[in-house]
């Protein structure tokens, strides 16, 4: 088939991967003019460690494994240790491989067939599905027609909103916005270094000797512009207006000075169905778990692995593999989505008395995982 995949995200590179080295025609249209690399390390957990290495990826991305939660710690405002994160606290499977994102992002470039393109600086106009293909209209102003059109472009997904409705619809917010922002001079040993004040996080990851500032904060939802980079900023400043603590001024600098800021609610997208007609969703798209699931990169990975599956297993007959993939999909997804309170709980206590307790009991926990 002529398959048309909007995002160069994980999971649309796993689509193109998938499914182009399955035969079919894949182009992958990005509105960014490269990859979007930024971000900290992510896990590969569960079920999305069979489906990497029957990808083939599966050594190349054990090559690349980081071990930064090993080293994650909490400090105070002094930057002295309170506590450190023991490993099953924040992982919910046995085996949990952790990647940088960027090093994800170009192994599954990297394998990608001929048979699959990326068109950077493009996305997807409108959408029209006359029920044998699709005609799809770009902001650049080309038009073709595809077999299959797959939104894999995130939570914030355009063709999710072309064919499905409002991004409102579907959305749960969590109460928590996260900002990430490019941290020079700041190289040292693999780790994640996490300093809370009621309701905020903020932190700084190394690896690789790259760095990156971290915030996280609970609020009420926030209606702006998601690609207002100055409106993000304001936000982010507010948000931290006052607190002086550990280095929080001077990671507030480098976000004011980062023309690539990160900056996101933490939000859940659910949907009764990820398909209708020549159309599907893959990825954050459609069942967005936020970032306090951990889980998200391995939801894209499954994804698209089974929609291609389930592609080859049914032939022609696309309405039967999208409700397959869809089957095989759902219990993942609704697992990693109730994972999320959990881990907003730990990482952002409302008061100065239940970051103590939280503290108190991650020594207890490290405490035990070492006796044992």
């Amino acid at each position: 088939m002529k398959i048309l995949v909007s995002g160069a995200g994980v999971a649309g590179l796993a689509c193109a991967l998938d499914l182009g080295t399955r035969g079919h025609d894949i182009t992958v249209v990005e509105h960014a003019q490269h990859l979007r690399l930024k971000g900290t390390p992510i896990d590969v957990r569960g079920d999305a460690i069979d489906v990497v290495d029957r990808m083939g990826l599966l050594a190349e991305i054990r090559k690349h494994r980081v071990r930064m939660s090993e080293a994650n710690r909490f400090v105070d405002a002094d930057g002295e240790p309170v506590a450190r994160i023991p490993m099953a606290a924040v992982s919910d499977s046995d085996d949990d491989i952790e990647i940088v994102r960027a090093d994800l992002m170009r192994i599954l470039a990297d394998a990608l067939p001929d048979t699959a393109t990326i068109r950077f600086g493009d996305s997807v106009e409108s959408l029209t599905d006359d029920g044998d293909g699709v005609d799809v209209e770009f902001r650049s102003g080309r038009t073709e027609r595809y077999d299959l059109v797959l939104g894999a472009d995130g939570q914030h997904s355009a063709v999710r909103r072309l064919v499905f409705g409002p991004e409102e619809d579907y959305r749960r917010f969590l109460g928590v916005y996260v900002a990430l922002a490019t941290l020079p001079g700041e190289a040292a040993p693999d780790g994640v270094t996490l300093h809370n004040v009621p309701g905020r996080m903020v932190g700084i990851a190394r690896f690789k000797g790259a760095a990156l500032a971290s915030f996280t904060f609970r609020s009420e939802w926030l209606d702006h512009d998601h690609r207002d980079l100055d409106a993000q900023k304001r936000i982010l400043v507010d948000a931290f207006a006052g607190h002086t603590s550990w280095k929080i001024p001077q990671l507030l600098d480098a976000a004011r000075a980062d023309p690539e800021l990160f900056f996101d609610s933490a939000s859940q997208i659910h949907m009764p169905s990820w398909h209708r007609g020549r159309v599907a969703l893959v990825g954050d798209a459609g069942y967005c778990a936020a970032f306090l699931s951990g889980r998200g990169t391995s939801l894209a990975l499954t994804g698209a692995w089974f929609l291609a599956e389930e592609l080859e297993r049914c032939g022609t007959d696309h309405t039967a593999a999208l409700a397959r993939y869809e089957a095989r999909q759902r219990p993942h997804v609704t697992a990693a989505q109730a994972r999320v309170d959990q881990g907003r709980e730990r990482q952002l206590p409302l008061t100065w008395e239940a970051i103590e307790a939280r503290n108190a009991r991650l020594r207890t926990e490290c405490t035990s995982t070492a006796a044992g």
